[in-house]
């Protein structure tokens, strides 16, 4: 009888572990595929900070840079699938470089699934101010008078940045050279020394060069002007360019087959922590769009974002090593 009891009551331990309740029992890491000081990991660490102090829990946001995202894309999708191993993901090791032919040890789609989409931000198209142009229409014209003679610099190939440059070239009828670097910061340290004349980055590294000064924002490439920077006009704006929306987001995936409850969870956490007045400021002030949308709203933005990037590929031959 008590071990007809004992079996009873085990029978029912996966039934609550699934539940999502008890979420978060223990510490929970964000894994950011990139260094310390990008701005992933600014947004890893400003939501774990509110998640510790709503759910009175740790969360400890874990670098585990290289491949342009892919090691720690490739650690979370292995994980033990309970909710505790996060990813903080740009669309680069998810979605874009995948696209551009990156060879990664994991199938995003199968390996991983989307819980929450914190927000999104634009990228910036930021000049030396060396460049005789001080809006979007101004560095066309000098681009088509000088047809090869400007560069400009992205975190990487088969990076959006890329994308959002080759469509600006592609839309716009001009030729700049692309440059790319592994990751932001060295990207942007050439475009403060006027190594390369244009920068396509994120917003977070170069909002704060441009409010002293030392780089000219002259557009971002959303759709809409930017909540962080509303002074700053969209390059959808312009003639020709309506609809043009290229943006570094900043997704939480699970490991595949995290329990839906627990999902559930994490994606309502994340959209409390996103909605915190503080935490939104911060946000804001880095250039970051604060969403906070569910498994759901993050899927189907998603597939509309991976329709846009299989096009962009084809129609400019888009491929990592090129």
């Amino acid at each position: 009888m008590i071990r007809i009891l004992l079996l009873a009551v085990l029978s029912l331990l996966p039934i609550a572990s699934v539940s999502g309740q008890e979420w978060p029992s223990k510490p929970v890491r964000f894994i950011v595929g990139y260094p310390p000081g990008g701005g992933h990991d600014f947004v890893a660490r400003t939501v774990a900070q509110r998640m510790s102090e709503q759910l009175k829990q740790t969360f400890l946001v874990e670098n585990r840079s290289g491949a342009s995202g892919a090691i720690g894309t490739d650690y979370v999708a292995k994980s033990d699938p309970d909710g505790y191993t996060l990813l903080i993901a740009s669309p680069a090791e998810v979605m874009v470089g995948p696209i551009a032919g990156q060879k990664v040890p994991y199938d995003a789609a199968k390996d991983l699934v989307p819980v929450a989409l914190i927000g999104e931000t634009p990228l910036a198209v930021a000049i030396h101010p060396s460049v005789p142009a001080n809006t979007m229409q101004e560095l066309l014209a000098l681009a088509k008078r000088s047809p090869g003679k400007l560069s400009y610099g992205t975190p990487g190939t088969g990076s959006s940045h890329q994308f959002a440059g080759e469509s600006i070239k592609a839309i716009g009828e001009i030729f700049i050279v692309h440059i790319p670097y592994r990751g932001a910061a060295p990207a942007v340290t050439d475009l403060l020394g006027g190594q390369v004349e244009i920068g396509i980055v994120g917003m977070p590294p170069v909002i704060g060069h441009h409010k002293s000064g030392k780089l000219k924002i002259i557009a971002v490439t959303s759709a809409k002007r930017s909540a962080a920077t509303p002074e700053i006009a969209s390059v959808a704006e312009l003639p020709g360019f309506a609809g043009f929306h290229f943006t570094n987001w900043q997704g939480v995936y699970a490991a595949a087959k995290t329990p839906p409850a627990v999902i559930q969870r994490i994606a309502a956490e994340i959209a409390n922590a996103v909605r915190d007045p503080a935490t939104r400021q911060r946000l804001l002030t880095a250039g970051v769009d604060p969403l906070g949308l569910g498994p759901a709203e993050f899927s189907a933005f998603l597939a509309r974002e991976h329709a846009t990037y299989t096009k962009v590929a084809k129609d400019r031959n888009i491929k990592l090593g090129e």
